[in-house]
């Protein structure tokens, strides 16, 4: 069911999800991912459901966490482990569990900025599309963090360890053109056609064996080696002790500074 924060439609058996947080680039918080879980969750038990379509409103797909949220609710730094490591848990890995468990075809329809835990939702999706104006980013090093959406899992399975070693260790975007090369995208669409182009696609994987699908995505899946769960349990771990460093603390002041962090390992 649709709410303000979340945009939901069918379209024959094209489920479309639509991120609507428009003051936070499309922010994620506890709330807003307790609503896609739902959402993932109902449209992959439904079966008249063939394939979800995610997107994101306004000219961005996702900011990833929002931090303004965060902080306001003083949940960042100052949580105790169990507790802050239950939230990761139950409503960030849950988010990406609830995209990779769904056993329909999950195209993300990446149509602006797609950065930190945003890039890692993307990344979560089976297949991306995105516009000109796409960009990736894993900018959690810009935080005096590490990537925590499962990106250690999936970054590196789709453009190589060095790559992604690069792009964590460097927070620097990824522009369409650049995605598409390295197979973040599958292709790159004008803006005032990507929604035809999306439901195109997901017109022809309507089109194909439910069965055959879910099969073949879990198969897939699994022959990767390694196991999304014990990536995110480093990515737990490693985040936990993050978020306790004076690193974390100074790139939030820098962040709402608005200046570059001046990080000093600690």
């Amino acid at each position: 069911m649709s709410s303000d924060e979340l945009l939901i439609r069918s379209e024959g058996p094209v489920r479309w999800i639509s991120l609507n947080r428009p003051s936070s680039k499309n922010g994620l918080t506890v709330d807003l991912n307790r609503q896609i879980i739902e959402a993932f969750d109902a449209a992959g038990a439904d079966a008249s459901v063939r394939v979800v379509v995610l997107g994101g409103e306004g000219g961005n797909f996702c900011s990833g966490l929002d931090l303004r949220a965060a902080m306001s609710e003083a949940q960042l730094g100052t949580t105790g482990d169990e507790a802050l490591e239950r939230r990761m848990n139950d409503w960030f890995h849950g988010l990406i569990r609830a995209v990779v468990r769904c056993p329909k075809p999950v195209l993300a329809l990446v149509d602006g900025p797609a950065v930190g835990f945003g890039c890692d939702l993307a990344l979560a999706c089976d297949l991306r599309i995105g516009t000109p104006r796409a960009r990736f980013g894993e900018i959690f090093v810009k935080r005096g963090l590490m990537p925590d959406g499962g990106g250690t899992y999936h970054l590196s399975r789709l453009v190589g360890m060095a790559k992604t070693l690069e792009l964590m260790m460097l927070g620097e975007m990824v522009e369409a053109d650049e995605a598409a090369r390295l197979g973040l995208l599958s292709r790159v669409v004008p803006v005032d056609s990507a929604q035809a182009a999306a439901s195109e696609l997901a017109g022809k994987l309507a089109a194909g064996a439910p069965l055959v699908h879910a099969l073949v995505k879990s198969a897939v899946r699994g022959a990767l080696g390694g196991t999304l769960e014990e990536a995110l349990a480093v990515e737990r771990k490693g985040q936990i002790q993050l978020l306790k460093s004076q690193d974390f603390a100074e790139g939030i002041v820098a962040f709402f500074e608005k200046r570059p962090p001046k990080f000093i390992g600690k």
